[in-house]
């Protein structure tokens, strides 16, 4: 590829996916908005209704996050009563996220998300596997 092509935008892998990410959490939001929460703190009740009770680190990890930024989305989720937080008693270091009742049956509100939102994403059950692998693995390449 020439030099001057290197830099045009419709050379760039990155761009289509920055696109549908952005295009994802919009198909999301009509969904999350009436429920107050947004899509970030979705993940995170994604991850609590898997685990119930997580390491601040661990749920770190799960989300490719660190914990500068996940701490605003907690405080919002404990505030709205759908989470909670302690100092592990074994490490006074490792901060305990643990689901609440209330985040339990928020659970039950938001299981038809993912057939409508994926109802829009015209991929054959194939495309969609194959595209689930090829993300996962620029997600874990130099881990």
């Amino acid at each position: 590829m020439k030099q001057d092509e290197v830099l045009k935008l419709e050379n760039q892998l990155c761009f289509p996916l920055y696109a549908c990410t952005r295009q994802v959490i919009n198909l999301y939001t009509p969904y999350l908005k009436p429920l107050g929460i947004t899509y970030t703190q979705y993940l995170v009740l994604l991850v609590l209704w898997e685990n119930n009770t997580i390491p601040m680190g661990e749920l770190c990890q799960k989300l490719y996050l660190d914990s500068g930024t996940l701490t605003p989305l907690l405080k919002k989720l404990e505030k709205a009563g759908y989470l909670t937080k302690e100092r592990s008693s074994e490490d006074e270091r490792c901060v305990m996220i643990h689901l609440t009742k209330k985040g339990e049956e928020l659970k039950k509100e938001c299981a038809s998300i993912p057939m409508k939102v994926g109802s829009c994403i015209k991929l054959t059950e194939r495309e969609a596997a194959e595209f689930y692998k090829t993300l996962y693995k620029i997600l874990n390449y130099g881990s």
